[in-house]
């Protein structure tokens, strides 16, 4: 039999720590601590306890709290995700290519990259579908280019306030919101500047008839620059920096009328 290990005798006056029994439930057996098997003892699971696991938890959690704190910290002060500009080569224009024609048959434009198109599968898909059978002229693909370039104008206008071209672009009720403001601002000595740097995406999220009306929402994901300054020249709303904004814009249109236009009838952040 192999010998066993005696720790050193301990002086007379002090006696010898007793190693209870492990007290019930204790999960940390020595299997955990030596090679060698057995139930373990009161001393060496508070051993494990306090000088192992506790400890690597502890510190994991200060870790979390601070990652958790940094990133509040970035999402309170962002309204969006501010990158850099893109190169020129990049932004989207206002019209997308021309339909090719193929044998004297004009082909269907196809979607451009983030400018996708609901299948007709899915409920929105369907309900572009019921549009279609009303208005024999409407082509999703055309109707993203046409709300594309009414945002950008809208956008541009609004910054500049120019009021005889939002007449145009806006219902009666969103126009009298845009008046009031841009009045309100002119009033107070600030100026609004917006430049839109590229459309990322230009998406349908939602469409329906009401009546005679037809009403599709556009979901905008672009680039911008937008800031007020007030009559000092300081910048008291936006950033100069170039930010990813994301707006929910509605459109609507009568297809019992000649008038082609859709028009802007509600507009919120996405």
């Amino acid at each position: 039999m192999a010998q066993r290990y005696r720790a050193p005798r301990r002086a007379a006056n002090r006696q010898p720590e007793a190693a209870p029994d492990a007290a019930p439930g204790c999960g940390f057996g020595r299997q955990g601590l030596s090679r060698r098997p057995g139930p373990c003892s009161e001393h060496r699971c508070q051993y494990a306890m306090y000088k192992g696991f506790p400890l690597d938890i502890v510190l994991l959690a200060l870790v979390a709290g601070f990652l958790v704190l940094r990133l509040r910290s970035v999402l309170g002060k962002r309204t969006g995700y501010e990158r850099p500009p893109l190169p020129e080569q990049q932004s989207v224009g206002l019209r997308g290519p021309a339909a090719p024609v193929i044998d004297g048959i004009v082909e269907p434009i196809r979607a451009r990259p983030g400018r996708p198109i609901p299948t007709p599968h899915t409920a929105v898909g369907q309900a572009l579908a019921r549009i279609a059978e009303v208005d024999r002229n409407f082509d999703p693909v055309k109707f993203i280019d046409t709300a594309e370039a009414s945002f950008r104008r809208i956008v541009t206008a609004y910054a500049s306030g120019d009021l005889t071209t939002l007449r145009t672009l806006l219902t009666p009720t969103v126009y009298t919101t845009f008046e009031h403001a841009i009045t309100a601002r002119s009033e107070a000595g600030e100026t609004h500047t917006t430049e839109i740097k590229a459309i990322v995406e230009a998406s349908i999220d939602e469409a329906e008839m009401l009546g005679d009306h037809a009403v599709i929402v556009v979901r905008f994901v672009s680039d911008q620059e937008n800031f007020t300054r007030d009559r000092t020249g300081q910048i008291i709303i936006g950033t100069e920096s170039v930010t990813e904004i994301v707006d929910l814009w509605s459109f609507e249109r009568s297809v019992n009328s000649s008038d082609p236009l859709w028009r802007l009838a509600a507009a919120r952040s996405g």
